[in-house]
This record gives C-alpha cells, structure tokens and sequence, in this order.
C-alpha cells in the first residue's frame, strides 16, 4: 500500500470512528467504571471500526516467526505486507508454576512487547494458557488420570484460593506497570479461559460445573478490577465453536456485567484436517455478533487459522468472504502463531510462502485493517493521519 492509499484509508477509517450512528441496541459500555481513558477510547474506537472494518491480528507476531526469534521491528506479517498486524497476541502463561526470577523475566518481555505494541499505535490481546495450580506437572491442558479438576479449588472457599490471588497479583502488577511512552497505562483485552466449552484445557467444561466457571470468572474480574486496581483491562469472553444456538453459545456465560466482549476459536469450521463448513462458522459468527449488538457488547473472532495455510486462496476465499457475511460487525480476527522451529506449524505466510499472493489482496480489501492502516485508537476524538 502506497503512503497515498495509506493517507485515504487512515482518513476513512478516522471519519467512520466519528461519523457512523449507533446501532447496538444496548449502549456498548465497559463493565469497569474506573476504566482508564485510553481503556474507554480503545473500546469505543474498536466499536465504531466495526461498523465497516475489522482488525487483523496474529498470536506471538513479533515475539517470534517462521524461522526466527526475538528480532526487534520484526513480524512474519510484516516481512509480506510491510505493516505489522492491527492486532497482536501475547500469553500471560508465564507468570504462574515457575521459579520467581522465571516469572521475573517473562514479565520483563511482556511488558517491553506489550508497550512497543502501544507505541506503534497497535492493539494487544491476552491469551492465557494457564498451568493447572492443583497439579502444575500437567501443564494447561487436561491429562486423563493426571490432572486435577481445578476450578473449584480456586474459587472462594477452595483448597487453592489464596495461591490463586497470589497469581492475579502477579498479573495485575504487571498489568498497572506496563506503560507507553505517553506514560499512559497501556489498554489490554484479556482474554481468559478460552474455549471453555472443550475438554482438553482443565477449566474445560467436562471438568468444573457451569457454576463453579462463572463463579472463577467473576471472582477474577472482580479481584482484579476492585481489589488490585487494574483498570486497564478489557475482558473478553471466547468458548471454542461447540454450540449451535444462542442458548449454547451463552451456557457458561458468566453475564453481561461480568464481560467487555464476546468472541468464539473456531478452526473446526475452517479447513482443519481438510474439512470446511464455512456456512457453520459463519452461522456461528452470527450468533456471537448479534448476541453483542443485542447486549451492548463488542464482538471478534477470537482464534482462528489454517495451520500450513495448504490452501493458497484461504485468506480470501474462506476467511474473508466469512467475515464479510451477514453484515457482522466484529472488531478483529486473530490467527494463531508461527512457530519459529517448527517447519509447518505457521497460521501467516512467510515472504516465499504459497498463499502469499492472496494474503496481500487479503491486506488490500478496504474490509481489513492492519496496523499501517490504524488512526489513533487510544484518544475520543483526535487522529492521527498518514
């Protein structure tokens, strides 16, 4: 994209943010009252961009590539476009089942990633994959015969509570120490026990009650936002793509004052082991967007991607002709990350990587928003032009 074609969509996308009426039946709202001001314009922005755009966003892009680690100004998605993703993932699976100066060090690269993420004028979202406290040799994921079921050990009252509040300590210090170079607090989506709805994570759904979930759910915001003061943070809630109605969607649903935004994993949908179902997943889409509009609530497609990317015209004749139905209105799509030992575990192209070609009309649709293309997010109502 040329620096005129940048200057005409950065325009465009600024005059949208001011422009567009309302449309979501419930006045989106953050759930913290306290919420910094560059927390409240990234959520407002974000809504308005969705009215016509959506971000584009990669796990881990520049932590690490295909290929490489640790590169300052680096990205695969940047090496094929020349601008960075609008989104970026990082973990908090660092800060928990560790040695302290383990701990100390994960934190030091989050905190320097997540604030050059901010400097650039990009978003940050927080997955985390979370060691099983009862039983940390097991890792996050569910271990038959090994793991623990842990969720009601954590929650007020359990065996593990207090290790628990020990952990959001540790999150919610880095949280309100993570800063730009404004030395504005930088806006975060957390993004927590993710696909709930599976079996294959220990907060997973064969493994806890629908209310000792929505119990861990709002104890966590709850301790974080009015106990450690952190203010900074946009909470989204994302099951994997295992319901079919609204009802489903919403089972562990821990409720509307309880979540920012709604979102759903979905890869089943999208060409896994060759098989695709886009008119599920884009059912599915539509049952999350709709539940926001409805909830006053923002909406994204939390995780999704073709590991390999073996089908070269996935970016546009599956992702986003997806994205583009039914008139959703959703705030990002995120791939997952590219492994840089592994030789085929990638979600975006590489220079030299076959779907390349298509990934750049992908970039150039006026639909998708990469971070070249961003206005300032973090203010109401002043934008910066390119």
């Amino acid at each position: 994209m040329n620096r005129l074609s940048l200057f005409i969509t950065s325009l465009s996308l600024a005059f949208n943010l001011l422009s567009v009426p309302a449309i979501a039946t419930t006045r989106s709202r953050l759930i913290d009252s306290k919420a910094t001001p560059e927390t409240k314009a990234l959520y407002h922005n974000l809504g308005k961009l969705a009215r016509k755009h959506i971000l584009f966003g990669h796990q881990h892009a520049t932590e690490y590539g295909h290929g490489w680690y640790g590169e300052a100004a680096r990205s695969d998605v940047k090496s094929v476009t020349g601008s960075h993703p609008a989104v970026v993932g990082v973990d908090f699976s660092g800060l928990s089942g560790r040695p302290p100066e383990a701990i100390e060090r994960a934190k030091e690269s989050l905190r320097r990633q997540i604030a050059d993420t901010y400097d650039r004028g990009g978003v940050t979202t927080v997955a985390w994959h979370f060691s099983n406290p009862v039983t940390p040799q097991t890792g996050f994921y569910w271990k038959d015969s090994l793991s623990a079921p842990a969720v009601a050990n954590l929650i007020p009252g359990g065996s593990h509570h207090e290790e628990y509040k020990n952990i959001l300590q540790t999150i919610g210090s880095l949280a309100n120490s993570i800063r730009g170079n404004d030395g504005k607090q930088v806006p975060l989506l957390f993004r927590p026990y993710h696909e709930l709805d599976g079996g294959w994570f220990w907060w997973g759904k064969p493994h806890c009650t629908a209310e000792e979930f929505t119990s861990l759910w709002r104890f966590t915001v709850s301790y974080l936002r009015d106990s450690l003061d952190v203010h900074n943070f946009i909470y989204v809630f994302s099951p994997d793509a295992l319901f079919k109605t609204e009802a489903e969607y919403l089972e562990r649903y821990p409720g509307d004052a309880w979540v920012d935004m709604v979102g759903m994993d979905d890869y089943a949908d999208f060409g896994r082991n060759g098989r695709y179902n886009l008119p599920a997943g884009i059912a599915k889409l539509k049952i999350v967007s709709d539940y926001a509009r409805k909830a006053g609530k923002l909406a994204a497609f939390t995780e999704t991607g073709l590991e390999s990317i073996p089908d070269t015209t996935w970016w546009t004749g599956s992702l986003l002709k997806a994205l583009k139905a039914e008139k959703m209105k959703l705030a990002y799509v995120l791939v997952w990350r590219n492994d840089a030992r592994s030789a085929t575990h990638f979600y975006a192209p590489y220079p030299g990587h076959t779907s390349v070609p298509d990934f750049l009309d992908f970039y150039k649709d006026p639909y998708t928003v990469f971070e070249a293309d961003l206005p300032r997010l973090y203010q109401r109502r002043k934008f910066l032009f390119f």
